[in-house]
Parts: structure tokens; C-alpha cells; sequence
């Protein structure tokens, strides 16, 4: 429990110690306020006595004294050259067990006599001690006490840090349930979000993960299957030359087919390394300005057109700058791909609450709201292709923070509107000198 790692252990310490050194320093504070007080009194009695005998030549006028403060008080006419006659001196003298208190109060400046009353005080000390052992009993009670009270505040604290761990270490891939936030104290909600937030993506990856390995196989049984097929169909008898060709023909269609889906499999994995990438300051609008240039060139090749419109003039963000050139690579692509020649593609930025806001406008044929489109070996239309680039868009994007997604333009228009939001705050550009 006391490891030097443990944040419960440093918080007991530093519990006790200042809850310790509280308590000492106030018992210290009591203690010397009580002895202060009682030779005060003290202090008071002899004075008034001496005053009495200088003025009166007797102890009668200390009438508001009771009998009991007489007792063991003595009185005499000394004669002392070293002090001073114009003050008061006063001193404790130490005699085996017994304490006096003594008072010289001058009576005779020519004389140099001074009035020296003293009084047993043995009583008054015996009950200091008394108190001072009180006091450290109860500090001794105290302490304990406090080591008990922080250690239930300690466990109480520790409560819903060990109420997560226990849910969380019951997970598998196969029984992830989000946390239930209510039931966590209000200053746990923001930890319990953020849990439920990456059980969510590991959910997302799990899932991703598992249709990835069966499209894959699936992918690749495919080609696999014709190449055996038209083999075994060319292998029943002797065939021309022609023939041969034809079945080597379909055969190196099929590998390219499987070079296709390797490869798209293989970009997967560059890209989980790509997410391992150490974030940089990068200007958003000159990367998307150096993309637009590529694809411009692109666009003109197949009789498209590809407008651009960037705000603002400049946007500073930490990100991964291959994952952000993946992402815009998939959009413009799929634009491209899905727009009938002679029509166009926008692309374009604009501030946004929480950022920057991209997006890829076509005018092609629109998607499938009731589908899944970031599912891996999912493809849509009658175009070719391996079905990954969302998928591998939509992992690019969850491992920048940012948010994709993919609609149906609302302007009474067909085509798709692939966005981008990227959470980042705008900077002052600097001069350019």
C-alpha cells in the first residue's frame, strides 16, 4: 500500500504528516498559552503583594485574594546592589522537587533594599505536567484517528478508479460494454467519457478487423477459384494454342486482381504505421492546395473539371500529414471516379466551431444510406476496385481525432459530399518578409 508509485500511498503520507504537524503545532500553542496564563497570574499575585507591603506595610489590602493564595508565600527585605532599583525582576528557582517563583520589587532606591517575595509554585507545575500529558495522549489518539480517517478517505476516493478497473479488466473484444457514466461521481464523468469513447474505437477496430480477414479471404478465394477452374477446363483435353493463351490470359488477370487486394492490404498496414508517425505544424490549406494541383492535372486527362476554393488563406494544425494526404487521396479519388466526364468536383475548405472543415462535392450517382460505406471489401456501383479506401480513410481519420463522413448532397443535386473535420484552432499567419 505504501509503494512509492502509488498516488494513494503519497496521499496518506502527506495526510498524515500535515494533519501531524497541525496537531503539534496547535498542542504547542495550548500548552504554552495555558503555562503563559497561570504564571501570569502568578506573576499578578506577587506583584500585588509586594505593592501592598511597599505601600502599606501589609497584605491586608489584598482583600479579593482568597486565604489559599497566601499559602506557601514568603516575604522579605533584601538587600541587592547589582540589579537595577528602577524595574522589577523576576526569576524561577529550582530547589530539589520544589519550584519558587521570585519577585524583587524596589523598596529603598538609596538603600538599595528591594521587597523579594516568593512563592512555592510546585502545585502549578505539577498540573502542567498533568496537562502536558493529557495533551500528548490525545495527540497520540489524535494521530491514530487521522491514520484511520485517511485511509477511509483514501479507499472512498479510490472507489470509482477501482470500480473502472474492475469493469474494465472483465472486457474482452468478444464483451466490451460502455460504462455507465451517471453512475460515476461528476468529477469521474469526463474519465468515463473518454473510456467510452475509446471502447468505441475498439470496437470500430475489432470489428473492422474481423470483416477485413474474411473479405480478404473472401477477396482472394475468388481468383484463386477461377484460375483452378479455367485450368481444369483447358486441361480435359488438347486444345489449341489459342486456347492456352486465353486461360494464361485470365489466369494473369486473376493474379493481378490478387496483386490488387495484397497491396490495398499492405497500404493498411503502412497506414497503422503511419498512425505511430510523430505529429507536426503543418499548414492545411498549402497541403490541400499542393493535392489540388495533382488531381487538377487528373481531372483535365479525363475530361473533368476540378474546382477549388480554400478559407482560409492559412490554417496551422498538429497532425500526421500522410494520414491527412491518405484521406484527401480517397476523396478525390472516389469523386473522380463516380463523375460522369464533362461534369465537376469541388474541392474546399471553410472554418469551422471547432476547426476546419474539408469536403469533396461530385456530381455523381449518390450512395446508399442504408449501408455501412466504411466497412473494408464494400464496393458500390459498377466501378472496379477493392472496397478498402474508405476503410482505410475512416481509420485515418479516427487516428487524427477528426471526424469523417459521407452524404448525399441536399442541394437538389446528384452527387456526394465527403467531409473532413479537423479539430484544431486557427493561428495568426506570420508577415512574409
Amino acid at each position: 500500500m505504501f509503494s512509492k508509485r502509488s498516488i494513494r500511498s503519497q496521499f496518506l503520507i502527506q495526510l498524515i504528516v500535515a494533519s501531524a504537524a497541525l496537531i503539534f503545532i496547535f498542542s504547542s500553542f495550548l500548552y504554552f498559552f495555558i503555562k503563559q496564563s497561570l504564571y501570569d497570574e502568578k506573576r499578578e499575585e506577587l506583584l500585588l503583594f509586594a505593592q501592598n507591603v511597599s505601600a502599606y506595610q501589609s497584605l491586608v489590602q489584598a482583600q479579593h485574594y482568597a486565604t489559599d493564595s497566601l499559602l506557601g508565600l514568603s516575604m522579605e527585605l533584601v538587600l541587592h546592589k547589582g540589579h537595577d532599583h528602577t524595574t522589577t525582576h523576576m526569576f524561577e528557582i529550582q530547589k530539589g522537587k520544589q519550584t519558587y517563583l521570585t519577585l524583587l520589587y524596589p523598596f529603598n532606591n538609596l538603600e538599595h533594599t528591594f521587597i523579594k517575595a516568593t512563592k512555592d509554585i510546585t502545585p502549578t507545575k505539577r498540573l502542567l505536567t498533568k496537562v502536558l500529558r493529557s495533551i500528548i495522549i490525545i495527540n497520540i489518539i489524535g494521530f491514530f484517528a487521522i491514520i484511520l480517517y485517511a485511509i477511509g478517505l483514501s479507499t472512498m476516493l479510490l472507489s470509482p478508479i477501482m470500480t473502472l478497473s474492475r469493469r474494465l479488466s472483465n472486457m474482452n473484444e468478444h464483451l466490451m460494454r460502455p460504462i455507465k457514466v451517471k453512475e460515476l461521481p461528476e468529477e469521474f464523468e469526463p474519465l468515463g467519457e473518454t473510456i467510452n469513447r475509446l471502447i468505441g474505437r475498439i470496437q470500430n477496430f475489432v470489428k473492422y478487423q474481423k470483416e477485413l480477414f474474411i473479405g480478404a479471404a473472401h477477396e482472394l478465394k475468388t481468383p484463386l477459384a477461377v484460375i483452378k477452374l479455367k485450368n481444369q477446363v483447358t486441361l480435359i483435353k488438347e486444345r489449341q494454342a489459342a486456347d492456352y493463351i486465353e486461360a494464361i490470359k485470365v489466369t494473369n488477370n486473376s493474379v493481378d486482381n490478387m496483386n490488387k487486394i495484397v497491396a490495398d492490404i499492405l497500404n493498411i498496414g503502412r497506414q497503422e504505421g503511419a498512425q505511430l508517425e510523430r505529429p507536426t505544424n503543418e499548414d492545411v490549406i498549402k497541403l490541400l492546395k499542393h493535392k489540388a494541383n495533382d488531381f487538377q492535372l487528373l481531372a483535365e486527362a479525363e475530361g473533368k473539371v476540378l474546382h477549388i476554393h480554400f478559407e482560409p488563406h492559412e490554417f496551422q494544425a498538429t497532425i500526421q500529414a500522410n494520414l491527412l494526404n491518405q484521406i484527401l487521396q480517397n476523396f478525390l479519388q472516389n469523386a473522380l471516379k463516380f463523375t460522369p466526364k464533362g461534369k465537376q468536383v469541388i474541392l474546399q475548405s471553410s472554418p469551422h466551431i471547432d476547426g476546419l472543415l474539408i469536403e469533396v462535392i461530385d456530381e455523381g450517382c449518390g450512395i446508399d444510406d442504408t449501408v455501412d460505406l466504411f466497412a473494408p471489401f464494400k464496393r458500390y456501383g459498377n466501378k472496379s476496385g477493392v472496397g478498402l479506401g474508405l476503410f482505410l480513410a475512416k481509420s485515418a481519420a479516427d487516428a487524427m481525432g477528426a471526424e469523417l463522413t459521407i452524404q448525399n448532397r441536399t442541394d437538389g443535386q446528384d452527387g456526394t459530399v465527403a467531409a473532413l473535420k479537423l479539430h484544431a484552432k486557427l493561428c495568426c499567419p506570420l508577415p512574409i518578409r
